[in-house]
C-alpha cells in the first residue's frame, strides 16, 4: 500500500484529503471486499465431505456448491460492472456486501443442500460486485485528485486481494472446519462483510446522484425503460443464459452433453446479433473487435489461470491421493503460491509496467508446467513447493501486468464491465482447469495422470509464450 503523503492543513478537495488521495482508509474496504470472492472459491473445498455427512447427501452432490459459486461469479462480475457504470460503483459495492451477509447467514443456518446452493449463489453474486466497482472507485479517485493514473501500489494491492488470496481458502477452510465445523465457512463471511460495509460507509465518498429521466413530471414507466436500456437487460440475460449452458457443458466433462454446447452456441449467436444493435450494449463487440490490446489482455489472463488452477486442483488431488497428505497439509503446500504472488505483485506494480510482467508470466507458466513432470510418488515432496513458487511468480506478474493493461486500454466509461470481463475470463480458465483434471483423474489419481496434465499445461504455456511474443500491442503504450 502506498505511503501516505505529506500532511497539510488545506481543506479536502472533492472529499479527498490533500496529498493522500489513496490513504489506507479509502483502500481498506476495497481490498477487503475484493478478497472475499477468490477466498470463497476455494474455502468450500475442505468442507464438502463434512457437509455431505451433516446433511445426509452424497459427496458428489456437494460438488454443486463449487459449481454454483463459479456460475454466479462468471455472470455477476461483468453484470456488476455494468450496473456500477449506470448506478454508481459505491452503491453496487454496498449492495454486493449486503448479499454476502445474507448468503453467509443463510448458509450457516442451512439444513438442506438447496438452501446451501442458494447461499453460494448469493455469496458468489455479492462478492463479484467488489472488484469491478473497486476499479471504478479507484479511477474516479485518481481523476478527482488530478492524477493520470493511481499509484502502482493501489492497483497492486487490489490485485493481491482479488487474485493472490485464492489459495488461502484451502488452509483457512481446513482450520475453520476442524475447529468450528463446516457451517463456519459460511458464517465467516458475515463479520468480514460487516467490516467492509462499515468502512465503506465511513471512508468511501458517496456516488453522485444517478441521472434522472429528462421528462418532467417523472414518468416511472419511462424511467424503468431508460434504466433497462442503459443496463441492456436483454444483453445481460442473453449473456447469462449463454454462459450458464457453456459452463454446465464444461462442468459435466468428461461426460459430453453436446446438446448443452449446441444450445450455448445458438445463444451466443443470438447475443452477438442483439449486442450489435443495442444502443448501450452490455458487451460492446465493436470495442472488443477494434481494441486488440484489451482482447489480448483477456486471453493472456485466462491462459495463465488455466495453468495456475490446474496446480490448485490437480496437484492438490495428487498430493492427497498419491502422497497421502491430508487436506490441510495439501493446502499448506500451496500456501507459497499465495505468498510469492503477493510479493511479486507488490514489487512489480510500483511502476505499472505491462510488457515485462506479462512476458515473465508466460515464461513462468511454461517453466512451472515442465516442473510438474518431476512430481512422482517416490520423488522429493519439496518439488511441490518449488512448482507452487514458480506459479506464484506467474500469477503475480500476470495479475500486475494484465490489470495495468486493462486500466490503460479499457474506455473510462466501460471500465466496470471491462474489469468484470477480466474476472470472467479468469473463471473460464479455472473451469477449464477443473475440466482437465476431471477428465484425466476420472477413474483414479496417479503419477501418470499428473504427468499427462503436465504435458497439457506445457502446451498451454507454449501457446501463451508465442501469443505474448506476437502481440504487437505490448510494444507501444497508449497515449495519455
Amino acid at each position: 500500500m502506498p505511503a501516505p503523503g505529506p500532511t497539510t492543513n488545506a481543506p479536502p478537495v472533492n472529499g479527498i484529503p490533500p496529498g493522500r488521495p489513496f490513504s489506507w482508509r479509502f483502500t481498506t474496504p476495497l481490498f477487503v471486499g475484493s478478497a472475499l470472492n477468490p477466498i470463497n472459491s476455494s474455502l468450500i473445498a475442505t468442507a464438502l465431505v463434512p457437509i455431505a455427512h451433516g446433511l445426509g447427501v452424497s459427496i458428489g452432490q456437494t460438488a454443486a456448491l463449487v459449481t454454483a459459486l463459479y456460475l454466479a461469479s462468471a455472470i455477476a462480475q461483468p453484470t456488476a460492472g455494468k450496473a456500477a457504470d449506470v448506478f454508481g460503483p459505491r452503491r453496487v459495492f454496498l449492495a454486493g456486501i449486503g448479499l454476502v451477509i445474507v448468503g453467509g447467514l443463510m448458509g450457516g443456518a442451512a439444513d438442506s443442500l438447496p438452501i446451501l446452493l442458494i447461499s453460494r449463489v448469493l455469496i458468489g453474486s455479492g462478492t463479484s460486485c467488489a472488484y469491478p466497482t473497486a476499479m471504478l472507485l479507484i479511477r474516479r479517485r485518481a481523476e478527482d485528485a488530478g492524477l493520470d493514473k493511481p499509484p502502482g501500489g493501489v492497483l497492486g494491492g487490489l490485485q493481491i486481494a482479488g487474485i493472490a488470496t485464492a489459495s488461502l481458502g484451502l488452509p483457512l477452510g481446513g482450520v475453520l472446519v476442524a475447529a468450528l465445523g463446516w457451517r463456519s465457512v459460511f458464517f465467516i463471511n458475515v463479520p468480514v462483510a460487516l467490516v467492509a460495509l462499515v468502512t465503506t460507509v465511513a471512508w468511501v465518498p458517496p456516488d453522485s446522484p444517478p441521472d434522472s429521466p429528462s421528462d418532467s413530471p417523472p414518468d416511472r414507466s419511462r424511467r424503468a425503460r431508460d434504466v433497462a436500456a442503459a443496463l441492456d437487460v436483454i444483453g445481460i440475460a442473453g449473456f447469462a443464459a449463454a454462459m450458464i449452458t457453456l459452463l454446465l457443458f464444461l462442468f459435466a466433462l468428461p461426460d459430453a452433453h453436446w446438446y448443452l454446447l449446441a444450445i450455448s452456441a445458438v445463444l451466443w449467436i443470438a447475443l452477438v446479433l442483439w449486442e450489435l444493435r443495442a444502443g448501450t450494449p452490455f458487451l460492446d463487440l465493436h470495442l472488443l473487435a477494434g481494441n486488440r490490446a484489451l482482447t489480448s489482455t483477456y486471453l493472456r489472463y485466462g491462459l495463465v489461470l488455466v495453468c495456475a488452477y490446474v496446480v490448485l486442483y490437480g496437484v492438490t488431488q495428487w498430493a492427497q491421493s498419491v502422497r497421502g497428505l491430508s487436506g490441510t497439509e495439501a493446502g499448506l503446500l500451496l500456501l507459497p503460491m499465495t505468498l510469492m504472488s503477493g510479493l511479486v505483485i507488490s514489487l512489480v506494480s510500483r511502476h505499472n509496467p505491462v510488457r515485462g510482467p506479462v512476458m515473465a508470466a508466460a515464461l513462468a507458466c511454461l517453466i512451472g508446467s515442465a516442473g510438474v513432470l518431476l512430481l512422482s510418488t517416490s520423488g522429493w515432496i519439496g518439488w511441490v513447493v518449488v512448482v507452487t513458487l514458480i506459479f506464484g511468480v506467474a500469477m503475480g506478474t500476470s495479475g500486475a501486468g494484465n490489470q495495468t493493461a486493462l486500466y490503460e486500454h479499457a474506455p473510462a466509461e466501460q471500465l466496470g464491465t471491462a474489469s468484470g470481463l477480466l474476472r470472467t475470463f479468469g473463471y473460464l480458465g479455472s473451469i477449464v482447469a477443473s475440466a482437465i483434471t476431471g477428465i484425466v483423474f476420472r477413474t483414479h489419481v496417479s503419477d501418470r495422470g499428473m504427468h499427462l496434465i503436465a504435458w497439457i499445461m506445457v502446451g498451454v504455456g507454449v501457446v501463451l509464450v508465442l501469443t505474448t511474443l506476437a502481440d504487437r500491442t505490448l510494444r507501444t503504450r497508449p497515449a495519455p
